[in-house]
């Protein structure tokens, strides 16, 4: 439901989710304004609190004469809003015993037996340590199975050689990894940049999941995610690809080109959408495309610890778990992300979690992740509280105002 009620009389109004009519309006000129400059052709915004859900539906799918209006139903490329999802998949799987969460993973990713470690992340290939344990399932959803993205390490042999053989970190390309097997049979070349355990380094472990829950469930990873957990509860339209059938709701994305002073360029189309095809090698870590309502269900059935509408898809202990700062502060001081990144926040399975109060919307407990080609999720069991917003500029959201002034938007609508 979009609102654009406001008070009148001087009387205070309330929505039965406790938040204000007025100050969602209010939300609704903040975001405007990123449309109205030009910064983005368009977005929807989600806040949905107590069973009361408002979306706004701004602006157009893409730039330029003819474009298409946004609409709530428009498919977004999440990214790494793909974690989250995969984290859940793997804990479907802990329940069952299938996996464990201490067990080595060479049993089911042989590729990763018998590690050896560079001495130092620079470090020739061939200047190796051998790893002092296996890396674990615990290892995969925490970040710290020692191999992920180095900031600024472009001319690390590691880095170089990873890009080579097409399994380093970067902003997603589904069409060009291998299948599963030679994926895991190319990363298994590879040196780890670190000890298992030792440090969190972004993004590889969800790949690797990704294979794992494929090989642990015999399915391949998209039919288990669509009878886990797309289907119970009733996503639709998320998956990792688009269908032709649906390709006229697919927004197109952007990334700002800053070798000319930020203009934006088109980074994947339409028709000819990476997106438009079934990839080799499903992205555990930033392949699924989605929308508002489907990403809301998934957001609701997190808090409300494992359920939505009679299904239960994990438990609530799991949700706890995952949900859990598992970083240490030495690791928080040592990880490859920005500057006061780990301030206020920690890292569970596959979500960031926040651990102090900074900021009007840094609820403590509120956990959730953001997809670097537009978009973001919250959960937050103390305001009882989901917030998405979907959008196609990629930035990194920690970094852009866009994303800051809806988190600060959609927490100063809380008026109870």
């Amino acid at each position: 439901m979009t609102t654009r009620n406001a008070e009148s009389g001087g009387t205070r109004v309330t929505s039965p989710g406790g938040l204000s009519p007025a100050r969602l309006e209010r939300m609704h000129t903040i975001m405007s304004r990123h449309v109205e400059r030009g910064d983005l052709p368009g977005l929807i915004t989600c806040v949905s609190r107590r069973g009361e859900t408002h979306v706004d539906v701004i602006g157009d799918m893409e730039f330029g004469p003819g474009a298409r209006p946004m609409r709530r139903d428009t498919i977004f490329r999440i990214s790494s809003m793909t974690k989250p999802v995969i984290a859940v998949a793997t804990m479907i799987l802990l329940e069952e015993c299938v996996l464990r969460l201490d067990e080595p993973v060479d049993r089911l990713l042989p590729e990763l037996a018998d590690r050896r470690v560079l001495t130092r992340p620079d470090a020739p290939l061939d200047d190796t340590v051998a790893a002092e344990r296996p890396i674990t399932v615990r290892d995969l959803l925490t970040f710290r199975m020692g191999f992920g993205m180095l900031l600024g390490a472009d001319d690390h042999p590691v880095v170089k050689a990873a890009q080579e053989r097409g399994v380093a970190t970067g902003v997603p390309n589904p069409a060009e990894p291998p299948e599963p097997d030679e994926w895991m049979r190319r990363l298994g070349e590879l040196p780890l940049m670190a000890q298992p355990g030792e440090r969190w380094l972004y993004n590889t472990g969800s790949q690797v999941l990704g294979v794992l829950i494929a090989r642990a469930s015999g399915q391949a990873l998209g039919d288990f995610l669509r009878e886990r957990i797309f289907e119970p509860l009733g996503m639709r339209d998320t998956g990792f690809h688009v269908p032709a059938d649906r390709l006229d709701r697919l927004a197109t994305s952007y990334m700002a080109n800053h070798h000319e002073g930020g203009r934006m360029e088109v980074y994947d189309g339409v028709t000819d959408s990476q997106w438009a095809a079934e990839p080799a090698f499903p992205d555990g870590a930033a392949g699924l495309v989605s929308t508002v309502d489907d990403y809301l269900a998934f957001g609701q059935m997190m808090l409300n610890e494992g359920e939505l509408a009679g299904e239960r898809v994990i438990s609530r202990p799991s949700v706890t778990l995952m949900t859990t700062d598992h970083l240490t502060g030495h690791q928080k001081s040592i990880s490859e992300m920005a500057p006061g990144t780990w301030a206020n926040a920690g890292w569970g399975f596959g979500v960031s979690v926040v651990t102090g109060r900074d900021g009007i919307a840094a609820t403590p407990g509120r956990y959730g992740w953001d997809g670097g080609l537009g978009t973001n999720w919250s959960s937050d069991p103390a305001e009882r509280m989901v917030s998405i917003m979907m959008t196609q500029r990629a930035e990194f959201p920690f970094f852009s105002n866009v994303h800051r002034d809806f988190w600060v938007a959609s927490y100063q609508s809380i008026a109870d």
